[in-house]
Order: C-alpha cells, then structure tokens, then sequence
C-alpha cells in the first residue's frame, strides 16, 4: 500500500513570472526528491483559468488558492522582493499569514540574503536617490533606528523581510533559507520540510 506524500503549497511571486508552469513543475521535481508533493496555485485554478481577465476572475482564483491552502499539509514560501521594491509579494505576505492561521508548518526561501533595513536603503538609494536617517525618539516602541525620506519607520531589523513574515514562518518551526541560485534556495527549504514532516 502506498502512502500519501506530505502536499505542500507552493507559494510566491512565482506565478507571476515568465514560463512559471516550467517553473513549478521543476519545484515538483525537487519536492517529489524530498518524498513531498509541490502544489502549485494553478493546480486548483482550471476553471478560473476559462473566465476573462477581470473582478471575478480574479476572485476565483483567491478562492481556489484559498481552497488549496485548507487542503495541503505545509506550505513553501519564496520570499524574494517583488517589482524591484524592498518588499516580497504582498498576496504571498496574506498567504504566510493565513496558513499560519491554519497552523501548518512553512519554510520560506529567498536569493536575496540582504536584512530588511538594507533592502529599503538600497530601493531609496537606486530608485529616488535618496538615503535614510536615524529615527528620532519619540516614545513609541520602534522595530527599527533609521526612517526613509517620507518619515516611514525602517522596520524589521536582523530580519529579511516584514517581522510578520519572518515571525509567522518561524512560529510554525520554519526558518527563511537563502541562497543566490533560486532553485538552491528553495531545494534548502524543502529539505528541511521534509526532515520536519519525517518524509
């Protein structure tokens, strides 16, 4: 009799960038490796897929990630910024969120191994050609010491991203593994999934 592999939600901006089918099925392969089963977004979207861009569409598609999400065990998460910004996808930062509502074990995964606060003074830097500042007490509690040029807190200090999404991967168990080659990245996630789940 053969047993059921542990399913795992395969999140990120993924689906979002160029040949992301190719992309999947290569996160698939790397699952299956680690005795894990890769769900990809779009393996719940077939009927959303038949409707025209727009509202509802797109609404059928949160359903059916949503849908997803209920069913598989555990979920891996890429964490890469998104747009060129300092920031990960925000539809992937409510997915952590939810999952982690769920309380189903993540692991995240990224290149880009630069802290939070370094990621944002490299966008101001390159994008708007200004620097940050130190963040002048004021008696609120702060995650942070330095302030962009629009006087927005720089948060999430030792972090890599959002504390949230730092934090939520990590209550679950999970850590954010990095690595400069993407598939490497997210191969060190899985395995620590797989030894977490006994795959």
């Amino acid at each position: 009799m053969q047993t059921k592999l542990p399913s795992v939600y395969l999140a990120g901006d993924l689906v979002f960038r160029p040949e992301a089918l190719s992309i999947f099925e290569r996160l698939k392969a790397i699952c299956a490796d680690y005795g894990l089963e890769g769900v990809a977004p779009f393996d719940g979207q077939a009927e959303a897929r038949l409707m025209p861009p727009g509202r509802e569409t797109i609404l059928a598609f949160v359903r059916a990630d949503r849908a997803l999400m209920d069913q598989c065990d555990a979920g891996l998460f890429c964490v890469d910024p998104f747009r060129r910004a300092a920031d990960m996808d925000p539809g992937t930062a409510v997915e952590i969120g939810y999952m982690h509502g769920l309380g189903k074990p993540m692991e995240g995964y990224t290149v880009d191994g630069r802290l939070y606060p370094e990621k944002v003074e490299a966008y101001w830097g390159k994008s708007w050609k200004q620097t940050l500042r130190s963040r002048v007490e004021d008696g609120a509690p702060a995650s942070g010491s330095q302030e962009d040029p629009d006087g927005m807190l720089v948060h999430s200090e030792g972090l890599f991203q959002n504390g949230m999404v730092d934090g939520f991967i990590g209550f679950s168990g999970g850590e954010i593994s990095v690595d400069p080659d993407f598939y490497e990245a997210f191969r060190k996630a899985a395995k620590r999934l797989s030894e977490r789940l006994g795959s």
